[in-house]
């Protein structure tokens, strides 16, 4: 990815705010330039509400991973932050936001009332 986008907040492939940095054409054009493997997502005006889970998610990766690692390289931080995601944050820690059931509950409950509809 280009190190001019990472530099100015892409989390997970999808770029949020509505700072005058992010609606610029030049950043915009660099979005547009990877076509589908990013997304540019912005809020609506005076919306806080938009961005809350993904906000909620980069602190709690923070706070319960990243702060308690001293990674060097990037590199060095992909597998096991990927690994507590999948392991932890999806399959075993509870949202207050999913009704306190596990990611991984949530999404088989949703799948099972479309089966069942």
């Amino acid at each position: 990815m280009n190190s001019n986008i990472t530099k100015i907040g892409i989390t997970n492939d999808k770029i949020s705010g509505r700072g005058s940095q992010y609606a610029s054409y030049r950043f915009t054009d660099i979005i547009k330039s990877h076509g589908e493997s990013v997304k540019q997502s912005m809020s609506r005006k005076g919306n806080c509400w938009d961005n809350a889970v993904a906000e909620s998610f980069s602190k709690s990766l923070k706070v319960e991973w990243v702060y308690n690692h001293n990674y060097r390289r990037r590199s060095e931080a992909e597998l096991p932050i990927f690994q507590w995601i999948e392991t932890w944050y999806n399959r075993r820690r509870i949202h207050s936001t999913l009704g306190y059931k596990t990611i991984e509950e949530f999404e088989t409950e949703m799948s099972n009332q479309k089966v069942a509809a």
